[in-house]
């Protein structure tokens, strides 16, 4: 990965729907050879795929929850079993397997606290193989980015 190659990366992760003609001339290649490079690091796996960033809130969920999950024990089963489980509930935004007193921090959606407690109750709690679940609620999200390319 070169100079160019990271210039093409900070640009589409600051507007992913530049068209290539302006993309091509800010990076300073030719629409042609812009697009080949594109298509390198997305065949590469460089770039991961493109997606929209929804507003959580203006979809109507205002509370952002954090939990850390503790299962009863790490067998490959019981690990399986619960991240199928857990990916089947839409208001899980992401999990993660993590190491340390945890074994899982999921991010969680709610319109309000009421609608958290339904989730917790109806589909959380319920989750195979959980020993332990610790609930942060997020005051204010300080900002989200993604990986900035390496430099040369």
């Amino acid at each position: 990965m070169d100079r160019i190659d990271r210039s093409i990366l900070i640009q589409l992760q600051n507007n992913a729907r530049i068209s290539n003609v302006e993309l091509a001339d800010i990076v300073g290649l030719s629409p042609s050879a812009c697009l080949r490079r594109v298509g390198l690091l997305e065949k590469s796996g460089i770039i991961d795929g493109y997606q929209a960033q929804l507003n959580a809130a203006k979809l109507g969920h205002e509370v952002l929850v954090l939990m850390q999950i503790t299962l009863n024990g790490q067998s490959a089963d019981m690990l399986a079993e619960f991240e199928a489980a857990v990916a089947e509930v839409p208001q899980v935004l992401a999990c993660f397997l993590i190491a340390g007193d945890s074994d899982y921090i999921l991010r969680v959606a709610a319109r309000d606290v009421a609608d958290f407690g339904r989730l917790h109750a109806e589909h959380l709690s319920g989750l195979p193989h959980v020993l332990r679940m610790e609930s942060s609620f997020v005051v204010r999200e300080v900002f989200t980015r993604s990986l900035a390319p390496p430099a040369a």
